[in-house]
């Protein structure tokens, strides 16, 4: 019985494009097939602190241009009804959650049980985040909902056990071919809903 879904934040609580990758990668000097954040931890300590607040400017310039995804705001408001806990996991700072947040119409960071970012927990794809929102919960792995835009959404959700759900926002795939295949696919975040009835029956 699902009891809690954690939401990614860029790309599936806000509207994909604010987050410019392939322009942050070179703003930082990633190359293109590395992620960010892992690139930056083998950098030495100096370099990577100037790079880190190149990445963060430009994660903030994009929270403040940000605008919430095709029908978050009923969804997130329809979950939270049904007594559903809502929480947020992204690979972002607090910061920038918290500025695009404000872009949200009736829905604020008070109305998440647990919003964790890359400050305080180990990035996904690895599942510590995922472990800690169950925790700050009250609820198992197994009984939370995973729902995000990306591969490493539903490989930090597979990892820890909970259900998954990969959004496409009714667009190509983001999976590689060994990765493990999310328990749902979804175009759009409404779907979630129809979801979370039937994991609740």
């Amino acid at each position: 019985m699902i009891k809690g879904v954690l939401f990614d934040f860029d790309g599936t609580l806000t509207r994909p494009g604010a987050l410019d990758f392939p322009a942050i990668k070179r703003a930082v000097g990633c190359p293109p097939d590395q992620p960010i954040l892992e690139y930056l931890e083998t950098l030495p300590s100096g370099k990577r602190s100037e790079r880190m607040k190149i990445l963060e400017a430009l994660e903030e310039a994009a929270a403040e241009a940000s605008i919430p995804n095709r029908g978050v705001e009923a969804c997130l408001s329809a979950l939270k009804h049904t007594g559903i806990f809502l929480g947020i996991l992204t690979r972002n700072s607090l910061i920038s959650v918290k500025k695009a947040l404000q872009g949200f119409e009736g829905l604020t960071i008070d109305d998440f049980k647990t919003v964790i970012t890359r400050d305080s927990s180990v990035p996904k794809p690895h599942p510590d985040g995922v472990y800690q929102a169950a925790e700050q919960m009250g609820i198992m792995p197994t009984e939370l909902l995973v729902v995000g835009d990306f591969r490493f959404d539903v490989m930090a959700g597979k990892a820890a056990g909970a259900v998954t759900v990969l959004l496409t926002n009714d667009g190509r795939s983001v999976m590689a071919p060994d990765d493990p295949e999310p328990d749902y696919a979804v175009g759009s975040i409404e779907e979630i809903l129809g979801i979370v009835e039937s994991l609740r029956e």
